[in-house]
């Protein structure tokens, strides 16, 4: 009884559309603060063993404060169980490692616009995947007319500095981590009917962590605090993972994939609109383009999400 009052409350439509919106201001607000966070550090925009090392540290330091923080609210330690190991072995290999290695590598060969734009894609292949591959739900030309309007708010507001030109190893790779993402996020949703979906994003970021700091290190890559915020911005930047990717695997647990993915358009946006706010770049935010591309977004999630709350339909 108990389990049932949890799963309709975690349906109820303020309670997707609030825990998504604050996973999305979160991720939003990474844009601008990995950026900070590699002024910080002294990591240049071409030292790819420099991101990677400081990816590393900054999700092996997020897994950690996900099991402290999950432990506390379970009152018990969130210890993997045998039967969960090879789950997280594969989630982290799809969330993090290989998310994030094509991420920092193809970010270092593109421009940061035509990186939200790609990172965008990740919102229909989830879906593709959840509907095609994975058969946790049907595809429905709602869904697919809320993904493209969705994806034309983000189009829109990144439009000012789009250019044209494609290199395997930027946009190439970028492409290659929106497609991890999309299977991670679904193959989240399956493992966490199992298993507590906080304690899997908590110790697939610890290992996912772990080897992309070994990596980077191995690689050459050194971190250097040029200053006393440096710390204080790697732990944000920690928070954000770990408060984000729990809440989203919470909410995965209970919703259609679709349901919770379609979000996903929100992150460049809020990036683009606290880019401009933390770091002064205002190109793009202009009034006008920012309000239309909020509206184009906000009616996709709309679209997408119309329908009766799961729980309450026959």
């Amino acid at each position: 009884m108990e389990d049932r009052k949890i799963t309709v409350f975690m349906q109820k439509t303020p309670v997707v559309w609030g825990g998504a919106l604050i996973c999305c201001l979160l991720w939003g607000s990474a844009f601008p603060c990995v950026k900070i966070g590699y002024r910080l550090f002294a990591v240049a925009a071409d030292d790819s063993a420099a991101q990677i090392l400081f990816a590393g540290l900054r999700f092996t330091l997020a897994g950690i404060l996900a099991i402290l923080i999950g432990s506390l609210l379970s009152r018990r330690l969130l210890l993997p169980k045998r039967e969960a190991a090879g789950g997280i072995a594969i989630l982290c290999l799809l969330q993090t490692v290989i998310q994030y290695f094509f991420f920092y590598i193809g970010l270092a060969h593109t421009s940061g616009v035509k990186a939200s734009i790609i990172e965008a894609v990740s919102v229909f292949v989830a879906i593709l995947v959840a509907s095609f591959l994975f058969h946790q739900e049907s595809l429905t030309l709602a869904k697919i007319g809320g993904c493209i309007i969705g994806f034309a708010g983000v189009v829109l507001i990144n439009a000012r500095g789009v250019e044209t030109g494609f290199a395997l190893n930027g946009e190439g790779f970028l492409f290659l981590s929106t497609v991890s993402y999309a299977f991670s996020s679904v193959y989240l949703k399956r493992l966490s009917q199992r298993f507590d979906p906080v304690m899997l994003s908590g110790w697939q970021f610890v290992f996912g962590g772990l080897i992309m700091t070994g990596a980077g290190f191995l690689m050459g890559g050194r971190l250097q605090m040029v200053s006393g915020g440096a710390v204080p911005m790697l732990l944000y930047l920690a928070f954000i993972s770990a408060a984000a990717y729990s809440l989203w695997g919470i909410l995965l647990k209970y919703n259609p994939v679709s349901r919770v993915a379609v979000f996903g358009f929100m992150n460049p946006v809020f990036g683009v609109l606290l880019s401009a706010l933390l770091l002064g770049e205002k190109e793009q935010a202009g009034g006008l383009i920012s309000i239309l591309s909020l509206i184009l977004v906000s009616t996709g999630i709309w679209i997408v999400n119309r329908g009766k709350e799961p729980g309450r339909e026959s």
